[in-house]
């Protein structure tokens, strides 16, 4: 599949992008050259392929769920401009 000079053109109006003719050739012949990639990777045959979640078929360690730190609702509210019964109270947005 290849785009055409007014391919580039109405792509860059839905996109709300004003481009020249020159930044437009430019653009016109990298989109090819993406869509020439594209083909020659649709062209390898990956039957009996499974997909990987990671390219190297690695896992993700992950860390135990523990608890690391205590609640300290006071000295996390510390701060807090205003507060009431452990609760931050902020400016009423919608009326």
């Amino acid at each position: 599949m290849s785009l055409s000079l007014d391919d580039v053109h109405r792509i860059a109006h839905l996109a709300r992008i004003h481009i020249d003719d020159v930044q437009a050739q430019a653009t016109l012949a990298q989109l090819n050259d993406i869509f020439a990639m594209i083909e020659k990777m649709r062209a390898v045959d990956t039957t009996g392929v499974e997909p990987m979640a990671h390219p190297l078929g690695g896992t993700q360690r992950l860390r135990e769920d523990a608890v690391s730190e205590a609640d300290d609702r006071a000295a996390n509210l510390r701060n807090a401009p205003e507060q009431q019964d452990g609760l931050l109270l902020v400016p009423k947005v919608i009326e």
